[in-house]
């Protein structure tokens, strides 16, 4: 399985580098491009500033010129919250997607998207300041509408990007928990 990694916010991380390592243990080929050209930050709100400086579109088309090489191989797009936001952009955006996994985030949804029979699993922690649960279940229902077989796991007490051992969200059974179901999603598709 061919898997497009983007990281967070923060930027890449190593916790995105050690994810990978994991998904590549399990035989998958694995590519993290680099959203943010080098730059790691320390906080939500330095990572925000330089998205906002960078702004959206931009980041999109970084995102874009990365996959596309690769996007004929039919790729499963993943990342970790602002990152799979992107993943989610682009693999509505590619009808060669083969899956999406996003880990701790989701995106707003075009009207005339379409997703037919994509399969998605979403890992998010139980409340989440960032993906509350109205916006969770409007995302829901519109990726169905879509077409886009999705599976919704929550993670009860865990924080937004408990996947992340360097961050004070992290949890280590819920993160433990999400590679467990998500490698089998990933077996899953490359199964298909």
């Amino acid at each position: 399985m061919d898997i497009m990694l983007f990281h967070s916010i923060y930027g890449l991380r190593p916790a995105v580098s050690a994810a990978a390592d994991r998904l590549r243990a399990a035989g998958h080929e694995v590519w993290t491009p680099d959203l943010f050209e080098g730059r790691v930050y320390d906080s939500v709100e330095d990572g925000r500033a330089y998205k906002d400086e960078v702004g959206v579109d931009e980041l999109l088309k970084r995102a874009i010129l990365a996959a596309a090489p690769l996007s004929e191989r039919g790729l499963v797009y993943g990342g970790f919250s602002f990152g799979a936001a992107v993943a989610q952009n682009l693999a509505l955006g590619d009808e060669k997607a083969r899956g999406l996994l996003l880990l701790h985030g989701t995106s707003d949804i075009a009207e005339n998207a379409t997703a037919d029979g994509l399969p998605v699993q979403l890992h998010v922690a139980d409340p989440d300041a960032f993906e509350p649960h109205d916006w969770l279940t409007a995302w829901y229902l519109q990726m169905g509408k879509a077409g886009a077989d999705v599976e919704v796991h929550r993670y009860p007490g865990a924080g937004h990007l408990y996947t992340d051992p360097e961050l004070p969200d992290y949890d280590e059974e819920a993160a433990e928990q999400t590679w467990r179901v998500a490698l089998g999603f990933l077996d899953s598709i490359d199964e298909g």
